[in-house]
Formats: structure tokens, C-alpha cells, sequence
């Protein structure tokens, strides 16, 4: 089969490894597991930090890539519940374990050291494979894993949206803030976003967004204050200044939930601002296979389609990669797989 092969670990601060497309061997699921020959591949920024060797446990020769959807090709010993030829989305939290406020251990996502969605085909435990929304095309089932996952978690299950809820999604454009955006509106919030592209908060707008600020003006957190009324919930993946400035839009009681920090440390934290307001402060990332399983039911029920920004034929991954780095899309960047 053909695959994209990671094959170089790389200190932080040098060249980003290479990516080489490869002839290599199609697996053979063993039991439990199921091979998926896939249609579809997602980007995450996941994958570019890697190849900067910024995420631990990087392991090589191996695939990468943590999101697909396919078709079953062929089922190990004791599979149940599927047949060759259905059409499928694999989630890519790998062994979450029994308890559902934080995984085990051992846990991992898919893509790197386990071989991922950037080939022909992949073999993967059976309790990671789930039905494809039909509605969905191929495109848009591949870009909904990882960051429709984490953002389920961080809406519904941490958040805990409730409709008339005010929600703040700051830097909206990235495949998770995107997400989020999607379902705080399929539960009936009013949200918020900012961007300092003008053309990304129409973008959210057309989503369901009821406003936004571009984060680059001298007053973006008045402005977006004096527009929403503060927020109930509040959704981080930046981190850095940007976190105390949702802690100044936080109405009392509110929740800040944060699954990232593209902006680093959080430096000069007013606690007062934090224990007076009585905020609830969470992390949160991936999700049980429970959360997955609502997520696609959630995005089925209301037939909301992912945001897919630009499609690439898997032998132009690095112009893919080159474009994720400059941050420039709204929503997810898509390899298509040969057949």
C-alpha cells in the first residue's frame, strides 16, 4: 500500500523531519481488530509538532496522521457488528480506559508511534471503529475525529452548554474552535468569537455565531464584553494574556474550559478576579468512545456538516502541512487517499 512515512526524530528548534511516500506493507488485523481502507485523511496541528519533534513519544519509521474514514476491508477474529463494506469513522483515542473525568496511563492518539490515517489502508481495534454518518461525504467524516471530539468534551461534557448560554470561542478558524462553535449552536447558546480576520468572524457568523471582535484592536476586550454581556462559558485553546482576558469576560460562576496554550504559559493570573467571581477553571482533551459515539449522534441528529477549508491528494501533504503552519484556514485541512 501506499503511505506517508515518518522516518526522522528531530530536536525542537531544527528543520522539520521529512515525509516520504512510501511502498510499504498492508496489515493484517489480528483479532479484535478491524482494516479499514481509507477515503480520507484530516490534518491536526498535531502532526506539524511532531515533525518539529514537539510532542513526546515520538517513535519512527512510522505513519502519521490521527484522522480518517473509510471502508471495512477486512475483519480480524471475533469482530462483531461490522461487515466488509461498511462505510466507517475511526476515532482516534486510543485506549481511554474505564474511567470517564481522565484516561489511563498508557493512553494515546492515533498517528505516531501507532501508524495512522496517512495511507492506503490501517488496522485498528474494533472499539475504535463507528458507523459513518451516511449524510456525510468523505471529506467531511475524515475531518470530524479528533477536534469534534475534543470539542464535544469541552462544550457538553465540561462546559456542560445548556441553551440560552452566552459562549466565548476565542481565535475561531482552528479545527476545534470550530467545532465548538458548531455544537454550543446545535445546543441553543448564543456564542461569541474572535479572529483577527474580519473574514473568519463572518464565516462564524454564516455557523450560527451571533458576533464577533478582531482580538487585534486596542479595546477587543471591552468591545466583546459590551457586545456579549460576558460569558457563561468560555472556550481556550490559546493560553498566554489571552487566558486572563477570558477570565475578565467571565460572568460570576462561569466556566472556562481550556484545551490548549498556542501562546504558552499563563503569566500574572489575578487570582482575586478568579475566587471572587466563584469561575470554575477545567482542562480538558480527546474523550471517552462514549463522548465520540454522542458526538457523531449530535452532528447526525441536527445534520450539521464539519467546515473542510482546502482538500489535498496525499502525495501533497507538504504543501498541506505548509498550509496548516501558516493559520491562515477556516476549519479542517483534508488529504484524499488513491485507491
Amino acid at each position: 500500500m501506499k503511505a506517508i512515512v515518518l522516518k526522522d526524530v528531530v530536536k525542537p528548534g531544527e528543520k522539520k523531519a521529512d515525509l516520504y511516500l512510501e511502498e510499504v506493507e498492508t496489515p493484517k488485523p489480528g483479532r479484535g481488530e478491524i482494516l479499514v481502507q481509507l477515503r480520507s485523511a484530516a490534518l491536526n496541528r498535531r502532526d506539524v509538532f511532531i515533525r518539529y519533534g514537539m510532542y513526546p513519544g515520538i517513535q519512527v519509521p512510522s505513519i502519521p496522521g490521527a484522522d480518517g474514514a473509510g471502508v471495512v476491508a477486512d475483519l480480524g477474529e471475533g469482530v462483531q457488528g461490522f461487515e466488509v463494506g461498511n462505510e466507517v469513522v475511526i476515532n482516534p483515542a486510543m485506549g481511554w480506559g474505564d474511567h470517564p473525568d481522565f484516561p489511563k496511563p498508557t493512553f494515546t492518539v492515533l498517528g505516531v508511534p501507532i501508524d495512522g490515517t496517512y495511507a492506503q489502508y490501517i488496522k485498528i481495534p474494533a472499539e475504535n471503529v463507528f458507523p459513518k454518518p451516511a449524510y456525510l461525504l468523505w471529506e467531511e467524516a475524515a475531518a470530524l475525529p479528533l477536534a469534534g471530539l475534543t470539542a464535544y468534551r469541552s462544550v457538553v461534557t465540561k462546559g456542560k452548554v445548556k441553551e440560552g448560554d452566552t459562549v466565548i470561542i476565542p481565535g475561531i478558524g482552528g479545527g476545534v474552535a470550530t467545532f465548538a462553535l458548531q455544537i454550543a449552536v446545535a445546543k441553543g447558546a448564543q456564542v461569541f468569537v474572535t479572529s483577527s480576520s474580519e473574514e473568519k468572524i463572518a464565516k462564524a457568523v454564516e455557523l450560527g455565531a451571533s458576533g464577533g471582535v478582531n482580538y487585534r484592536s486596542e479595546n477587543w476586550v471591552k468591545e466583546l464584553k459590551k457586545l456579549s454581556g460576558g460569558g457563561d462559558l468560555l472556550i481556550d485553546s490559546i493560553g498566554g494574556d489571552t487566558f486572563n482576558d477570558l477570565v475578565n469576560l467571565a460572568k460570576p460562576g462561569a466556566r472556562i474550559v481550556s484545551f490548549g496554550a498556542t501562546l504558552g504559559p499563563v503569566n500574572n493570573l489575578l487570582m482575586p478576579r478568579v475566587f471572587f467571581k466563584q469561575l470554575h477553571i477545567m482542562g480538558s482533551t480527546m474523550g471517552t468512545p462514549e463522548e465520540f459515539a454522542e458526538m457523531l449522534s449530535l452532528y447526525e441528529k441536527n445534520k450539521i456538516r464539519p467546515v473542510v477549508d482546502q482538500v489535498y491528494p496525499l502525495e501533497q501533504v507538504d504543501e498541506a502541512h505548509i498550509q496548516m503552519e501558516k493559520g491562515s484556514q477556516f476549519g479542517k485541512i483534508v488529504l484524499t487517499i488513491p485507491q
